[in-house]
């Protein structure tokens, strides 16, 4: 009864409590190879204790992901270990959980060890877990180019696939995202003494300006396309005319054709100024996730939201990109934000909202439940 089920994740809650503090406490910058490991090592026993099968910690390159495989795969559990925050935060910022608000805090309780906790829960709370796979991977803050491939493998494998990460506000699911490109601009001049003879001198900085006033031109307001200049370095000292200077672009679309478009344009700059030189490097990160690809699931996870008497299940688009991005564009059913509810991903103020967890690790449970008796042809 899915009664049962929450009164389960209710019961479950201090256990869920006392893992996040564990999991926030083991630091995994994505950045620090050891110290992902010894997240990996700390979430290996969790997990195989909830699937009840053994799990493994896969190794590429400098990089460790956590895999189980389903002997019958129907849905891939995906998510992501790895956080922005550099050795060291949970000494001047430790896990804590204010008993008036019910809040926890600390660095990457939000996005997303949150929702690992909450996912080992629902699992737990599970009979059956043969059509389960699970992939947590170390590298999703720095664009996932390790794991990539075992996302796409173990996502074919399933048909169907459940994203972790944290929630939209008010503890919305996330049923598209934005597509991201990124992009460096190297200008390249010719240096001369900014004083003596400036005559002789291409200045890469003129040049880089010019280029700048066109790359925000190919952002669309009307599809709600985005691209933006953003960090920028130029030159060498303050007496000298720059020889090179270069300028790094986010460009980000609801749909693969805008994203092309600007791939396009961006990849199509030429100099403006006689002697100086252009280079585009980069291209398309992660495509969109395109609503269509969320519409079953949706509706499976509202259902069971229903069943739950949690009521309405809202749904949003996202303009941050996730490793759900990888899987919808490979046509693959993909539901993202079904972490935990709270705020403030990257910032000081992430945080969990405690006392939301258990309907959320409920609402997940049920739908897997759900999953093992549905496909997407259903």
């Amino acid at each position: 009864m899915p009664s049962d089920t929450l009164t389960a994740a209710v019961s479950s809650l201090p256990t869920m409590v006392d893992r996040l503090s564990q999991l926030v406490h083991c630091e995994s910058p994505s950045n620090s190879a050891a110290h992902l490991e010894k997240c990996a090592d700390l979430l290996e026993p969790w997990l195989s204790s909830a699937l009840r099968r053994p799990s493994t910690i896969t190794r590429v390159g400098e990089n460790v992901h956590l895999v189980a495989r389903a002997p019958s795969p129907r849905v891939l559990i995906l998510g992501h270990f790895d956080t922005v925050w550099p050795v060291g935060t949970i000494d001047s910022w430790p896990f804590s959980v204010d008993s008036e608000s019910g809040i926890a805090t600390g660095p990457g309780t939000f996005d997303m060890k949150g929702g690992i906790i909450q996912a080992l829960t629902a699992i737990e709370l599970l009979t059956d877990t043969d059509h389960i796979s699970v992939l947590l991977t170390s590298d999703e803050e720095i664009g996932s180019m390790s794991s990539r491939l075992l996302i796409e493998e173990l996502a074919r494998e399933a048909g169907a696939v459940l994203v972790c990460e944290p929630t939209a506000d008010g503890g919305a699911v996330k049923v598209s995202r934005k597509g991201i490109a990124n992009y460096a601009v190297r200008a390249t001049g010719r240096a001369a003494h900014a004083g003596l003879e400036p005559q002789r001198g291409v200045n890469a900085t003129i040049e880089l300006a010019h280029q700048i006033l066109r790359i925000s031109a190919f952002g669309d307001p009307g599809c709600e396309t985005s691209v933006v200049p953003t960090l920028v370095t130029a030159g060498t000292t303050s007496n000298t005319v720059p020889e090179s200077a270069e300028v790094h672009v986010d460009a980000r679309s609801w749909t693969i054709a805008e994203l092309e478009r600007v791939d396009s344009a961006m990849h199509g700059l030429t100099a403006h100024l006689s002697g100086a030189t252009v280079a585009v490097s980069g291209g398309i990160e992660r495509p969109p996730f395109e609503e269509p690809m969320a519409r079953w699931l949706y509706a499976e996870a509202a259902a069971a939201a229903t069943d739950l008497g949690l009521g309405e299940l809202a749904a949003v688009r996202s303009g941050g990109g996730s490793d759900g991005n990888i899987t919808a564009a490979l046509g693959i059913p993909t539901l993202d934000g079904l972490g935990a509810v709270g705020g403030h991903p990257h910032a000081r103020d992430e945080h969990v909202i405690v006392t939301a967890m258990p309907e959320r690790a409920a609402l997940l449970s049920l739908l897997l439940a759900r999953l093992a008796v549905r496909s997407a042809d259903h």
